[in-house]
């Protein structure tokens, strides 16, 4: 039986090739795009194939999301009128699944905040002051004391550190050593 050909790819796709990618795909949503990053080397046929795999992923894995991406940049609007009322709107705010070391990261030139899926189980309060951590970073990109006092803005930031400390922290334990 003759396989199927792919799908056509949808215009809200965006394919970037590299060669120096060599066996992984991958994919995030970047507003109402789709970015797919792929190998070079793949035939046209497996590019459709792939992207039509990780339209189902993404799709999935936004069912799952207790808050859309959608209600996170209202929740970071939310937070920024809140505590930080000089902090510029962020472009996006989305969940991403590969920060396995970072619970956030904040690229200030594009104004776009991303969040670990990790995050989903934890408090809301955890999950605000992590929001304003990374809101905090479109006014200071390093991490001094300037900064530290806008993220300070949050009632919470203090008892949330604590918990992201002992997340990670129990996270690293050998439970086999007990």
């Amino acid at each position: 039986m003759a396989e199927s050909p792919p799908r056509p790819i949808p215009p809200y796709v965006d394919i970037r090739r590299s060669k120096r990618r060599k066996r992984t795909v991958s994919a995030y949503r970047d507003g109402e795009r789709v970015i797919v990053l792929m190998p070079d080397r793949l035939s046209a046929a497996e590019e459709a194939r792939w992207v039509e795999t990780m339209l189902a992923r993404l799709d999935k894995q936004r069912s799952r999301s207790r808050v859309s991406d959608e209600k996170l940049l209202a929740r970071a609007h939310e937070l920024a009128c809140r505590h930080l009322p000089e902090v510029p709107e962020p472009a996006s705010v989305r969940w991403v699944s590969n920060q396995n070391r970072r619970w956030g990261s904040c690229t200030p030139a594009d104004r776009s905040i991303r969040l670990s899926t990790r995050l989903q189980s934890m408090p809301a309060w955890v999950l605000d002051y992590v929001l304003v951590h990374e809101l905090a970073h479109l006014i200071e990109p390093a991490h001094n004391a300037a900064f530290w006092a806008l993220v300070h803005r949050y009632p919470k930031a203090e008892r949330a550190e604590g918990y992201l400390e002992g997340v990670s922290a129990a996270s690293s334990l050998d439970l086999e050593d007990f």
